[in-house]
């Protein structure tokens, strides 16, 4: 499976291959990072095939919701590892920055139109595959999708699965295959210098833009040209640095010191290693989930801890993209199962135990200590601990008058200070909290059949307390 093209592509356009095309462009969007890129792969082998050089292409623009300079810095942090990654191996490697609103927006549609093919990534959230829809109606040869997300590929399902317990045992059964280390190729053919320079031009020609020189730039550089682009100053940066080089140290350290306790400690949100913490780099690409199992299986830990941090990187996170790949509205009320709509439509009128505007659940101004703990460490650090992340969505279900306010807070919330927010898994961690994924629990006020979960009974699962003090430090609050 692992040498297909086709478990993992998606044709989006069904046009033929521009004969005309100097080189095979890959257009870098949802997987950044060069090893074990499959869509990188696939463009690698057709460059050579057709004996053609090839271009990897990628861009930021201030349009995306919620861009912020939180999101931007986690991406030109990423990308900056990706330009020295790329100058290391030889590749041609070009990074457009869209300051503002006005800037030319073509600039990507002028080097497709220089391509004998696009290859992308194959995403389904974060507007890209939206994206890539529109852009394939309007280029001149063909566009093909890869999915760089899954360690088995998407393509292995046909339909939407229901719930972990269907869709593990089918993994199970392919994993091992699938996350084999495959040989990365290069590209036979160079690109040239007049080529570099002609490219140069072709994305200057609508209004002047230039690539960056990500590979020279400094953290300050990089927050300097933040600070240029008309995006949210309000969400800042965090300390999370993004990037391969940082992904790949975070998940030694916690090869090292939490994976031999995790089965036992990952819902202790007390402590902050408890956990990978990888989740922004796996939703922006920056490093490979087949990699993570690979070498998780190397460290001799016992299978329980093993096997708990495996389900979190495949079943969990595949079942997600699977949904969203394969359901439409997949972030909609209207998509959730029959039972959940009857209970909903039941209890949608039921009396709420407190009412908070978005105000104050964006500034962690309830009554609840725990819940204020969980948005101030989104808000501050731009990720939640597993475990109060639950506790955190399906608190709000009680706080607003109806099921749909619950899902749109949550939703901007969560997009807005999340460094793996608008991914396929924080999609899938959203609609669980409204009942995706399971069963039916009961039947008690306002939840109706959700299963509830209720902050004051989460000190049977953790120390809160602990983790209280570790977001707040030694304040109360």
């Amino acid at each position: 499976m692992r040498d297909q093209l086709v478990p993992r592509t998606v044709d989006v356009n069904g046009k033929t291959y521009n004969p005309d095309g100097e080189y095979v462009l890959y257009w870098m969007q949802a997987t950044h990072r060069l090893d074990e890129n499959w869509g990188l792969r696939a463009a690698i082998r057709t460059a050579n095939r057709v004996n053609l050089p090839l271009v990897i292409h990628q861009g930021l623009d201030p349009t995306y919701p919620h861009a912020s300079d939180r999101h931007h810095t986690f991406i030109l942090q990423g990308a900056r590892d990706t330009a020295r990654h790329a100058e290391s191996l030889g590749l041609h490697y070009q990074f457009v920055l869209r300051r503002t609103r006005e800037d030319d927006r073509r600039v990507v549609d002028r080097v497709a139109a220089r391509a004998y093919v696009v290859i992308t990534d194959l995403f389904p959230t974060a507007g890209i595959r939206e994206r890539v829809a529109r852009f394939a109606e309007r280029v001149n040869c063909r566009v093909l999708a890869v999915d760089s997300v899954c360690s088995v590929p998407s393509g292995a399902f046909t339909k939407a699965e229901f719930a972990a317990r269907t869709i593990r045992p089918k993994l199970g059964k392919l994993l091992d295959h699938a996350i084999e280390p495959v040989a990365e190729g290069m590209p036979r053919v160079a690109v040239s210098e007049p080529l570099r320079l002609s490219l140069r031009a072709t994305i200057a020609e609508g209004g002047g833009l230039v690539p960056l020189a990500l590979a020279t730039m400094s953290d300050d550089d990089i927050a300097r040209e933040v600070a240029q682009c008309e995006i949210d100053h309000t969400v800042p940066a965090v300390a999370l640095a993004g990037g391969s080089v940082a992904a790949t140290a975070r998940f030694a350290a916690f090869l090292f010191s939490a994976l031999p306790n995790y089965a036992e400690q990952r819902n202790e949100a007390g402590d902050a290693d408890g956990t990978s913490r990888l989740s922004p780099y796996l939703h922006y690409g920056q490093i490979p989930s087949a990699r993570l199992i690979r070498e998780a299986r190397t460290t001799g830990v016992a299978a329980a801890d093993l096997d708990a941090f495996v389900q979190q990187v495949t079943t969990w996170r595949e079942l997600a993209y699977n949904w969203c790949v394969r359901t439409p509205n997949f972030d909609q009320l209207s998509a959730l199962p029959d039972w959940v709509q009857r209970t909903m439509a039941e209890h949608v009128n039921d009396p709420r135990p407190a009412l908070y505007d978005l105000e104050e659940l964006e500034t962690g101004h309830t009554g609840d200590r725990l819940w204020n703990a969980s948005q101030h460490e989104l808000v501050t650090q731009g990720i939640i601990h597993n475990y109060p992340r639950m506790l955190w969505g399906k608190t709000i279900l009680l706080w607003t008058p109806d099921y749909e306010q619950a899902r749109t807070i949550m939703f901007h919330l969560n997009d807005k200070y999340a460094l793996d927010g608008r991914d396929p898994n924080s999609v899938g961690g959203i609609m669980w909290c409204l009942g995706l994924w399971d069963r039916p629990w009961g039947n008690k006020p306002v939840w109706g059949g959700i299963r509830p979960m209720v902050t004051h009974r989460a000190k049977m699962k953790f120390d809160v307390e602990g983790y209280i003090a570790r977001v707040r430090g030694s304040r109360l609050l």
